[in-house]
């Protein structure tokens, strides 16, 4: 099933210089960009990005930090198309806690923040990526970083050998 999903390289991953890393991992994957922008988002658009369905289910305190940090400082968002792109991405960022990522995700090569580290200090977690988690939350999140005429459809040589 080809799917559309939404990417976006964090601040942390901006200023650390590492954000064409990982692009090179999406695509050494096989998987097409469809359209990226660089953008600061303001608190207001991230709050329509982390939406109050997350205050309802990880706290509003959770959601407020992750408001804050996503506006923190420029990002990175990139549409992303290929073969169950959703899953196949997620698996490829690792745990939302970089300390329980796997070596060999983009949060596990890049990361180590745990929950306890980022509670204890009163600072969000910083782990780099977010990855839309299901068909509902990449078609809205999609719709909310980019307009349609900022996607695009061609072909690759992965359509040759894989779709």
């Amino acid at each position: 099933m080809i799917q559309r999903t939404l990417v976006i390289i964090k601040p942390d991953g901006i200023q650390r210089s590492i954000a064409g890393r990982i692009i090179t991992r999406l695509e050494d994957a096989g998987f097409k960009i469809v359209g990226m922008k660089m953008k600061w988002a303001d608190k207001s658009f991230a709050m329509k990005h982390y939406t109050e369905d997350l205050a309802k289910r990880r706290g509003e305190h959770v959601r407020s930090k992750m408001v804050d940090f996503i506006s923190s400082g420029p990002v990175i968002a990139i549409a992303i198309e290929g073969v169950n792109a959703i899953e196949n991405i997620r698996k490829m960022t690792g745990d939302t806690q970089p300390l329980a990522a796997m070596p060999g995700t983009i949060r596990g090569d890049f990361s180590h923040m745990s929950y306890a580290y980022a509670d204890s200090k009163k600072i969000p977690v910083k782990n780099i990526i977010h990855a839309s988690s299901s068909e509902e939350d990449a078609e809205r999140e999609i719709e909310l970083w980019f307009d349609r005429k900022e996607l695009h459809t061609y072909k690759t040589l992965n359509d040759v050998h894989i779709f």
